[in-house]
């Protein structure tokens, strides 16, 4: 099956070997996004909840140059949530209601030690295209 790099000016370009995503058939594999802002590639300095909009904007973005969006929930098939301080998981929840609808997407919520960049929340997800 062929594959197909998306790439958008709309997010922040891959600061490592990776691409902002990649599509096989109709399913779309989206880079983990940490809160950079992508005229400035600098991060969010603002409020936590600043910073998990930031990045589920990013992810919005990248799906949108896939052709596909956020808001199309049963499209979106998996999410993954990295935080290094869990405590912040209802924010999370909080912010997530403005981007996501019922039926909500399977999720996964990992605390982990450190992020790139020194962020406190990243994401990644999978998105299935035309269902």
């Amino acid at each position: 099956m062929p594959r197909q790099i998306i790439s958008t000016e709309a997010a922040p370009q891959a600061i490592g070997t990776y691409s902002q995503a990649v599509r096989a058939g109709d399913t779309v594999y989206l880079s983990g996004q940490i809160p950079l802002v992508s005229q400035t590639m600098a991060l969010v300095e603002e409020s936590m909840e600043a910073q998990i909009r930031q990045v589920l904007s990013n992810l919005a973005a990248v799906a949108g140059a896939a052709g596909g969006s956020l808001s199309e929930v049963v499209k979106l098939i998996k999410l993954n949530v990295f935080l290094t301080d869990l405590t912040h998981f209802p924010l999370v929840n909080q912010v997530m209601a403005e981007f996501f609808s019922e039926p909500y997407p399977a999720r996964a919520a990992v605390g982990v030690a450190a992020l790139p960049k020194g962020a406190a929340v990243e994401m990644d997800a999978i998105l299935v295209l035309g269902g």
